[in-house]
């Protein structure tokens, strides 16, 4: 063997030799960052944590990253499992407790400045004195009239415990006034509205299914079976949900004994039925139910209900979709979780859970439906035809993706006049409303009754009145677009006045519903 090759295997195994202990060195390293992890029992996440707590560059809080995490986790299971910080967790409970600490009113933001649409009897701003169409100034010290104050931000400074004082500073036509006023417990409604719309059909709004749902809206219907109801518009559109055991009770009430409402059940939970009892007070009444895309959850219990034993038509648009159902767990710190444990089935086996797998874009389902023209035509509605059931008198529905009305109401696209188009953008509407109210403020606080408030409306002269307020916000209007854009405008206006007087949100909806399509659906088909 030549020295010249002896040179080279030298250099070669050297080479070798090099790279050997080099990456000896490296796993040694390596090895020292090791760390024993297992998925079955959790460790991983808790070795993760404790890593980032012991070697991360910066400083951090430590609450925020063990939050973001559970929250990333369980982003993996299923859209509605949810950990709920403290904060959220509280007003999350607060919603739909019934009651919450405050000072007792409902108010608007039509022009940068709060006004009170409604003082909430025997609470404690009606004790104090304070009235529909007071303007918000200031609360305590903060002025939050005329600088752009969020709306959200006046909630939190107005509510606070029960037991502690406010000073609510108003502005009363040319008056400033400062009320100090002693927080207390409040109860929250969640229905919105009730009246009879003739002498025998009854109408009701219900907004969520909170604490008192149940209460609320038996007593509604029973005052209005007393006025003659016979048949009920049972307006759950855009209801979003709520509390399981009201919606199951606000079911019973319609059921006959024996009836199935619901059942759930889990890997971890077994089959689970409700039925209903017999002892509803309005089961001999005619019920017609109207839901939406936005109507979820607790409020597809209520329509599938009614729905599979046939005991009254569902009228409007496909709801939403949710068939999970969620239990809460909380922590000592405050924190919550809100975990999918079950799915609900309606009485004919529909699980109307919509799907959310990853590539179903469950968060933009909503706005996919008016892309792909499923709100403007039945034909369009994207049913899974392969997942029958049938009703109690055989009719043919489907699971998979919400319930499907019996009769199917568009959302009307007539009403987008340029005139129309351009109020709504600016709330000319609102403003113009809270502008009456400024000018009659005594006459529309006084009156109680329908046929009174008919004739404040007919008085005013709003085609010429609303006209000439509009172009001082630089709205023009032809009188051709007056006469295309009034026959669903006036309403409006009305209701919006209506309003501001004794009658309250039970006015609003009373004089809007003539322009609701889906309640004239309603109304044509029984």
């Amino acid at each position: 063997m030549s020295k010249k090759t002896v040179q080279i295997l030298q250099i070669v195994v050297g080479v070798i030799f090099g790279a050997l202990i080099t990456l000896t060195v490296v796993r040694y390293r390596e090895s020292q960052h090791m760390i024993s992890t297992k998925y079955r029992d959790w460790q991983k996440l808790n070795a993760i944590l404790q890593v980032v707590e012991g070697n991360y560059v910066d400083t951090f809080s430590r609450s925020a990253v063990t939050d973001a995490a559970v929250a990333a986790a369980l982003s993996r299971l299923d859209p509605h499992s949810v950990y709920m910080p403290p904060v959220e967790r509280n007003a999350s409970e607060e919603e739909l407790a019934g009651n919450f600490d405050g000072i007792g009113i409902q108010f608007n933001v039509p022009n940068d400045t709060a006004i009170v649409l409604e003082v909430i009897p025997g609470g404690p701003s009606e004790k104090v004195g304070l009235m529909i169409g007071d303007r918000l100034l200031k609360v305590d010290d903060k002025v939050i009239a005329g600088v752009k104050f969020p709306q959200d931000s006046m909630v939190r400074r107005i509510k606070g415990p029960s037991g502690t004082k406010v000073t609510i500073t108003v502005q009363r036509q040319k008056e400033v006034i400062p009320f100090e006023i002693t927080r207390g417990k409040i109860p929250m409604h969640s229905m919105d509205a009730a009246f009879m719309v003739s002498d025998t059909v009854g109408y009701l709004r219900l907004g969520k299914f909170s604490r008192t749902t149940y209460e609320e809206c038996h007593k509604a219907a029973l005052k209005l079976k007393e006025e003659g109801m016979r048949h009920l518009v049972f307006d759950i559109r855009d209801n979003s949900g709520g509390y399981l055991d009201q919606a199951l009770l606000v079911s019973n009430d319609y059921l006959s004994r024996g009836d199935t409402i619901v059942y759930m059940e889990g890997r971890h939970r077994s089959r689970e039925v409700f039925r209903a009892d017999g002892r509803g007070d309005l089961k001999d009444i005619g019920l017609t139910i109207l839901i939406s895309e936005n109507s979820a959850s607790a409020s597809e219990i209520f329509a599938g209900a009614v729905q599979d034993n046939d005991r009254g038509t569902i009228i409007g648009r496909r709801s939403f979709g949710k068939g999970l159902v969620q239990e809460p767990f909380v922590f000592s710190d405050g924190s919550g979780l809100r975990l999918t444990v079950a799915r609900y089935y309606t009485p004919s086996g529909r699980c109307i859970q919509k799907p959310y797998g990853a590539e179903d874009n469950y968060n933009y389902d909503i706005y996919m439906r008016y892309m792909d023209g499923e709100v403007f035509s039945a034909d369009s509605v994207k049913l899974d035809t392969t997942d029958v059931h049938r009703t109690r008198s055989g009719r043919i529905v489907y699971g998979g993706g919400g319930i499907m009305p019996d009769v199917f109401v568009p959302v009307d696209t007539t009403r987008a006049s340029r005139y129309f188009i351009e109020c709504n953008k600016k709330a000319a509407q609102m403003r113009f409303a809270s502008a009456i109210f400024d000018r009659y403020a005594e006459k529309l606080r006084s009156i109680d009754s329908y046929s009174a408030m008919d004739r404040f409306l007919n008085g005013l002269n709003l085609k010429v009145e609303f006209p000439a307020f509009t172009k001082k916000e630089g709205i023009g209007c032809t009188e051709a677009e007056w006469d295309e854009t009034a026959p669903y405008l006036v309403p409006q206006l009305h209701a919006l006045i209506a309003r501001y007087s004794k009658l309250g949100e039970n006015a609003f909806y009373k004089y809007y519903l003539p322009v609701d399509d889906t309640v004239k659906k309603a109304l044509e088909h029984f």
